[in-house]
């Protein structure tokens, strides 16, 4: 329990990873626009791929030049939950992943979303990101353009496809591997740490 919460980390906005995280955030709504009103899947693709690449340069910028910050601790994770919701329920209208596999993802973020009242009652605004979780999110994010491109009618097209979905299939075993560890957490902070008044620390 005691590395369960590290230090807070400073109080600061101008940032490489937290610039990175606004530019993924605001790739949001351009993919939609591409993959569902221009049908340039091609574009699509290039931001699905940016934006896990990124999601990865982050963390790895704030780590390597310490650069971490209070906002980029909320924002990072923020951005991937948006992304976690937007990218497979687009993917999934589109027609290119199944309905089940978006509502297990959509069900495990619930279940966590579910815990913030708990945690917020223990004085903490989250839990730490755990590697197995990043790992997941990164595995994701690199599976669906994998699978987007294997929607081209060519053999290079399918076998691409075909990996895609070994990275699917592996993210979301290794995202619910993530939540279990989030729960063994959470049962941690509700057994050790006392309620706070008013929910803050």
């Amino acid at each position: 329990m005691s590395r369960l919460m590290e230090s807070d980390p400073p109080d600061r906005v101008l940032t490489v990873p937290n610039l990175l995280s606004v530019v993924r955030l605001a790739l949001i709504p351009v993919f939609i626009y591409a993959l569902m009103v221009a049908h340039a899947n091609g574009w699509a693709v290039a931001i699905l791929m940016f934006s896990g690449a990124s999601d990865w340069a982050d963390g790895k910028i704030a780590r390597t030049l310490n650069q971490s910050s209070r906002l980029g601790v909320l924002l990072d994770p923020a951005v991937d939950r948006l992304y976690m919701i937007t990218v497979p329920v687009v993917l999934a209208f589109d027609g290119i992943v199944p309905w089940w596999f978006v509502a297990t993802l959509l069900v495990r973020d619930g279940l966590l979303a579910a815990c913030l009242p708990l945690l917020r009652s223990r004085g903490l605004s989250a839990l730490p990101v755990t590697y197995i979780g990043k790992a997941a999110t990164f595995a994701l994010m690199s599976g669906f353009p994998l699978v987007l491109l294997g929607t081209w009618d060519a053999l290079w097209s399918r076998v691409i496809g075909a990996c895609g979905w070994g990275f699917l299939i592996w993210g979301l075993y290794a995202y619910l591997w993530a939540f279990a560890l989030y729960a063994v957490q959470m049962t941690l902070v509700l057994r050790r740490m006392p309620k706070v008044a008013g929910g803050r620390a």
